[in-house]
């Protein structure tokens, strides 16, 4: 599924000197692009926590499966939704913000003014 092309009102951009929207657009790609590992590495661990539970359910005795129990489903997609569908989300927004932050590193401006998003600037300051 491709994601719409984002175009951003011009209202909601700021101009600052690329002096010093440079060195803090390399530190805002690497502190996003850190937080996506964290966020995916969360995502694995619990992925590899359910599967772990479900091989141990599934090499119980009958008897021990009766008495144990095992989530319901419902419980199951909550816990889904929680750890792995809206952390996903999250990733997705912030592959969006460090995709537009290298597009503004990668225009060829011959000026010295770099227009930036509101956010970032809000950042910046």
């Amino acid at each position: 599924m491709t994601d719409p092309i984002t175009n951003i009102p011009t209202s909601r951009m700021r101009h600052r000197k690329a002096a010093e929207v440079i060195p803090f657009l390399n530190s805002y790609i690497a502190k996003r692009e850190q937080e996506i590992a964290e966020i995916e590495q969360m995502v694995e661990r619990y992925e590899k926590r359910r599967l772990q539970e479900e091989r141990a359910y599934l090499s119980m005795s009958t008897l021990r499966r009766m008495l144990s129990g095992k989530k319901p489903d419902h419980h199951l997609a909550v816990e889904y939704i929680h750890y792995v569908k809206r952390p996903m989300e999250k990733v997705r927004l912030l592959r969006a913000e460090v995709e537009q932050a290298r597009s503004i590193l990668a225009t060829d401006n011959a000026s010295d003014i770099i227009a930036v998003t509101s956010e970032m600037d809000d950042e910046l300051q």
